[in-house]
């Protein structure tokens, strides 16, 4: 059995295939989050306890390719790996960070060289060279970065509607929509956990009303500044790689997208709404040709 993992910080999604056929084996499985740069081994332990399904199995599991927030550097993966190799005794643990996950995802198989995006709850952007992947710039989290993201279009929805910039029409839907009360806000933002998420949450009012002028300029506002901060850092790259991307936001504005990159000239490739799913045809493919 082959267990095949994409991590956030809030949840965490397990699938097992067939280790001789690449099928699934059963239900998808989720446990909490298990993002090692802010959990300890004892919480990342008593996570991957609490599912039945996943911790009866863990005698059967022979690999594990699992793809995470918090994965980027040395320390917290040699913690996860440790948790991951102390429970699933007889697997081979493998553990990257989630743009491996969005990069296997889009490319595939095929391992062609390319620019991956997420727009997602978060962002990113990172240059695969067919065998390992480069960023160019070190992401300082949703408050500093996280351009045409979720929470980013959640954080200019709540301002456009506070300074009363989005039109009447709208807000009045908007206000129905959500708890708008200014210490409600506030007390997500500032005193409860995963501020990100919570702004991501009103991303879906924009899904819902793209057919708005307003939407429309607010959506490609947000592209834009995500192309030149982000996908114009490879603008050599992206002459002859087309540019991929992963996540909810990519695959709810693919079309805005599109657009955009006419405007700056770069080729759009394909579009992964959830990781996991490509992932599991990367991986269940990889295990046929084994």
């Amino acid at each position: 059995m082959i267990f095949v993992i994409d991590s956030g910080s809030t949840k965490c999604d397990w699938i097992a295939i067939d280790s001789s056929t690449g099928e699934p084996i059963f239900d998808k499985q989720r446990t909490r989050g298990l993002n090692p740069a802010i959990i300890s081994s004892t919480d990342a332990f008593d996570i991957i306890k609490e599912n039945e399904v996943i911790y009866g199995n863990k005698l059967s599991v022979s690999q594990i390719y699992f793809y995470g927030a918090g994965c980027g550097t040395e320390k917290p993966v040699k913690m996860l790996k440790g948790v991951l190799q102390s429970i699933f005794e007889n697997a081979k643990v493998v553990v990257k960070e989630d743009t491996y996950a969005a990069v296997y995802a889009t490319v595939g198989v095929s391992h062609s060289p390319a620019v991956v995006c997420i727009l997602g709850t978060g962002s990113n952007c990172s240059y695969y060279n067919g065998e390992s992947v480069e960023q160019r710039i070190i992401s300082l989290g949703y408050s500093v970065m996280d351009d045409a993201s979720g929470n980013y279009y959640g954080r200019q929805l709540l301002r456009d509607y506070y300074f009363d910039h989005m039109p009447h029409d709208l807000k009045l839907v908007f206000k129905t929509r959500y708890d708008v009360n200014d210490d409600v806000i506030k007390s997500n933002l500032y005193k409860k956990a995963n501020p990100n998420a919570y702004l991501a949450t009103f991303a879906e009012f924009m899904i819902l009303n793209k057919e708005s002028d307003y939407v429309q300029n607010l959506i490609k506002k947000g592209l834009r500044i995500f192309v030149k901060n982000m996908i114009l850092q490879y603008k050599e790259e992206i002459k002859t790689v087309p540019v991929h991307f992963a996540g909810s936001i990519a695959y709810f504005t693919q079309e805005e997208i599109k657009e955009v990159a006419q405007e700056f000239g770069f080729t759009v490739g394909n579009f992964e709404r959830r990781p996991i799913e490509g992932l599991v045809e990367y991986h269940a493919e990889i295990t046929k040709r084994s």
